[in-house]
């Protein structure tokens, strides 16, 4: 599989940025004020399934709005291969 994955960086504190978790977990986000249909990195919206590159981090929007580690990855190789 061959995908050009957006190349997001580190976090910006300054900027909206949903949680991110190393693997989902359904009662750890339960409190947290966090959107249904779209995971925010840095101010942009991406919606859920969606995946996106932190550095090397390959990160995943999941239900609830948040990021999802989803391991390590260069970024000049395609998923899977």
């Amino acid at each position: 599989m061959n995908r050009d994955l957006p190349q997001v960086g580190a976090p910006d504190p300054e900027l909206r940025t949903s949680p991110i978790f190393d693997e989902y977990d359904d009662e750890a986000p339960a409190e947290l004020d966090v959107e249904t249909g779209v995971c925010y990195f840095n101010g942009e919206a991406y919606p859920i399934g969606d995946y996106v590159l932190s550095g090397s981090e390959l990160l995943r929007c999941e239900r609830r709005g948040v990021w999802i580690r989803e391991g390590e990855m260069r970024p000049d190789l395609p998923i899977g291969g």
